[in-house]
């Protein structure tokens, strides 16, 4: 008798308790609505947002430019004749008109020509290049144009999501996306002191010296070129490169204060297989050169340049490099068992034009 009591006080609770809410919805008619979107009613769910890179994409694009080299001739009755020889992409870098695109986009140009996203049209000043890492800084004279963002911390690592933003093939602005597949890749200039960002995010011609940039509209590099390999034969797909911001930025600011980039140079060959992270092996020693000079010989380990240990032999380049020339660094190394000390007067490397 206690457990049917006990059954017809929770049937009669239970009844008041829905009655109470009918009666609520009645009078309270947006709580309708409101149930009627609530996990409570059965229905669709939410669609999640698609995983999209438009914002990164938005802040970014407006400072990637369209790049024209102009060949200008002289054709019947002494016109001039102005032929597009070569296509490319630009990154604004400042709000007065710097911008930076590869060497290899304006070479042997007569006219240099600028296409902003919004339709504007400029004549651009080359200010100088570099051919080590195949960058060059133009000038175009306007105000107020839209600068990629750029934080200069920036550090990129192999699997960053990145975006190149282009013109490929006269096309428009493209973008495409991929992955950083390794950084401090050498080897790709003749002069080894590039260390490019490998990626597969698609570059195509007229991509070159666009923007490569992060999930969050940062420039992360700037794009250069397609992997060749030298047998033609072989297909390669999904091998790009790109310059490092830090790197694009430290030379954009020497030729805009110079016009163009002065490296100091040593004049030895390295021998990867040999060296470490305590240090690297001479290989050869370039005769005339500022290390054959003082002494430098074949098989000599470095593990120390100046105040500065050496970590690698990108780190000890680096570090040469980055010296003015006339400048005397003391080399600390061992030849065989023979711990010595040469003074090293470092001179301008002589870059072919």
């Amino acid at each position: 008798m206690k457990l049917i009591a006990l059954i017809k006080y929770i049937v009669q609770s239970a009844s008041y308790g829905v009655l109470a809410a009918v009666i609520l919805i009645l009078l309270v008619p947006g709580l309708r609505t409101q149930l009627a979107n609530s996990t409570f009613i059965k229905g669709e769910a939410e669609e999640t947002a698609p995983l999209s890179y438009n914002k990164a994409v938005n802040r970014a694009g407006p400072a990637v430019v369209n790049i024209y080299s102009v060949d200008e001739t002289v054709g019947g009755y002494g016109r001039k004749v102005q032929n597009i020889t070569n296509l490319g992409s630009g990154v604004i870098m400042d709000s007065d008109g710097y911008i930076i695109t590869n060497y290899h986009v304006i070479e042997n140009a007569d006219l240099v020509e600028v296409w902003l996203q919004s339709g504007q049209k400029y004549h651009a000043v080359v200010i100088g290049y570099d051919v080590v890492t195949d960058l060059a800084v133009l000038k175009v004279d306007a105000v107020n144009l839209p600068v990629i963002p750029q934080r200069a911390d920036l550090e990129s690592l192999s699997g960053d999501v990145v975006l190149a933003i282009g013109n490929p093939l006269n096309l428009g602005q493209t973008v495409t996306q991929g992955i950083i597949s390794a950084t401090g890749r050498n080897g790709l200039s003749s002069m080894n002191y590039t260390h490019f960002l490998q990626m597969d995010a698609a570059i195509n011609e007229g991509n070159s010296g666009g923007a490569l940039i992060n999930t969050n509209g940062e420039l992360v590099g700037i794009n250069s070129r397609k992997f060749r390999e030298r047998n033609p034969q072989i297909n390669v797909q999904g091998i790009f490169f790109a310059v490092p911001y830090q790197l694009a930025h430290r030379i954009m600011r020497k030729i805009i204060e110079n016009g163009r980039v002065v490296r100091g140079w040593l004049g030895v060959q390295t021998r990867s297989e040999l060296s470490n992270t305590n240090g690297f092996v001479i290989g050869a020693v370039t005769p005339g050169s500022p290390a054959q000079i003082a002494g430098l010989q074949a098989g000599d380990f470095v593990y120390q340049i100046d105040d500065n240990k050496v970590v690698g032999i990108e780190q000890a380049l680096d570090i040469i490099a980055e010296t003015t020339p006339g400048t005397t660094l003391n080399m600390h190394l061992f030849r065989g068992k023979e711990q010595l000390v040469l003074p090293v007067t470092i001179v301008a490397l002589n870059v072919p034009s």
